[in-house]
């Protein structure tokens, strides 16, 4: 029987196995689905589509330095047990490498990426198939700079939260530094001129809805331009929370980031806290228990 792209494709989607891996299955099995699939078994590819639907929350972070090219990944698994595997810690670190070789910072695209002759998404399939649970490459930062310039990088507890920075000047330490406090802090911007219109507005209606609200309440309403420097002090104070620049340095809170950075900026920066965003699911061990015995 001939092996078509559809063939492949609904067996791709059947098992979670790369595209090539599939083709060599029906190639071996002269095109037969199921004996695609049980040869994809034996291979240990296909443990991947059983886990497929579970949620992969837990996992790492980490980041590797090429040059004058860096990368940032997030790599995610089932428990925080596996993240602790060697195994598992060497794949988020290939991946990372992979990424800032390729300058790929496109999921879809590192997953085609060529890893001794098989793409990252089999390698990291096939990994799934020996650790047992489901792996997934979630997120990818990519920077490049120029030989004036620096980055600076930072893991947190073994990488449940990494962050890659890249600042104007050529000063590692300092780079490092703020990444340090990015991984810390969590800012939202680099500088306020970063915030969106749409959340300045927001922001905005929100702090003017409660300073109404506590001026109509008070014995002695304030005048509407006292009211408007008051509303806009407040605007100003929680923009200052969520930009970098803005933020007291965390190893000197004495002086902003900005001032740290002296005659320097910070061009760009990402942060991944693992998990980030991801719905986890609570299990219910007695309820799971219960059931197993028949209660």
């Amino acid at each position: 029987m001939a092996v078509t792209a559809k063939l492949v494709k609904e067996l791709r989607e059947k098992t979670g196995a790369g595209m090539m891996d599939c083709k060599k299955a029906l190639d071996a099995t002269d095109g037969n689905i199921e004996a695609a699939f049980d040869w994809l078994r034996e291979k240990g590819i296909a443990k991947a589509a059983k886990k497929a639907d579970r949620i992969a929350a837990e996992g790492l972070s980490a980041f590797a330095i090429k040059g004058n090219t860096a990368a940032l990944v997030e790599v995610n698994s089932e428990t925080d047990f596996v993240a602790k595997n060697e195994e598992f810690k060497e794949l988020v670190n290939l991946i990372a490498n992979v990424a800032a070789d390729n300058k790929c910072a496109d999921v879809e695209a590192a997953l085609k990426l060529d890893v001794d002759g098989k793409d990252l998404e089999t390698v990291i399939a096939e990994k799934t198939g020996k650790i047992g649970e489901k792996l997934s490459l979630r997120r990818i930062a990519v920077m490049e700079k120029t030989d004036e310039e620096a980055f600076g990088a930072y893991s947190h507890m073994g990488g449940s939260v990494s962050a890659l920075v890249k600042i104007s000047i050529d000063d590692a330490e300092k780079a490092r530094d703020i990444a340090m406090h990015v991984a810390a802090s969590a800012p939202q911007f680099i500088s306020e001129e970063d915030i969106p219109a749409d959340i300045r507005e927001r922001e905005l209606t929100v702090l003017k809805t409660q300073a109404e609200e506590e001026n109509a309440k008070a014995a002695k309403p304030k005048p509407a331009q006292i009211m408007e420097k008051i509303i806009m002090g407040r605007l100003k104070k929680n923009f200052k929370e969520i930009c970098l620049n803005d933020q007291e340095f965390i190893k000197d809170p004495d002086q902003t980031v900005e001032k740290y950075l002296g005659k320097g900026k910070v061009l760009e920066m990402a942060r991944f806290k693992v998990g980030e965003g991801i719905e986890k699911k609570e299990d219910d061990f007695a309820a799971e228990v219960a059931a197993q015995a028949g209660l």
